[in-house]
């Protein structure tokens, strides 16, 4: 009994961590500071832009986000990983995707030579 309890629990939280994570799209940039977060301060390499709806007037500077690729129009760039990246900046004007991410995340996750890749994100701690 107390086994089907734990694998009922495992499949559970399983599922709420998949349905807590939103569909998106991603490019990739090489040039982290200055950020509108943190001036000419660096935050290392697995950094991003967001998006107007993800930015919220810089309430989400230093969020870290869980991206994982889930495929492109262009085939499947997707390595089947999974990269946490920290906000810095604002990706501004209405042709923006969700993330725009380090080149050193981007390539954690998918092929560079993909120009947008799909995501799934979300936040972690």
């Amino acid at each position: 009994m107390e086994k089907i309890i734990v694998i009922l629990v495992t499949i559970v939280a399983t599922l709420i961590t998949v349905a807590s994570a939103l569909p998106g799209t991603a490019t990739m940039y090489t040039k982290y500071v200055p950020s509108a977060c943190f001036g000419t301060e660096p935050k290392g390499d697995l950094v991003a832009r967001v998006n107007d709806a993800l930015w919220q007037n810089y309430t989400n500077c230093d969020t870290m986000i869980k991206v994982t690729c889930t495929g492109s129009k262009f085939g499947n760039p997707c390595t089947n990983q999974s990269v946490a990246v920290k906000v810095v900046d604002h990706c501004v004007g209405p042709k923006c995707p969700t993330l725009v991410l380090s080149k050193q995340a981007f390539t954690q996750i998918a092929n560079p030579a993909a120009p947008m890749i799909q995501i799934d994100y979300r936040q972690c701690k």
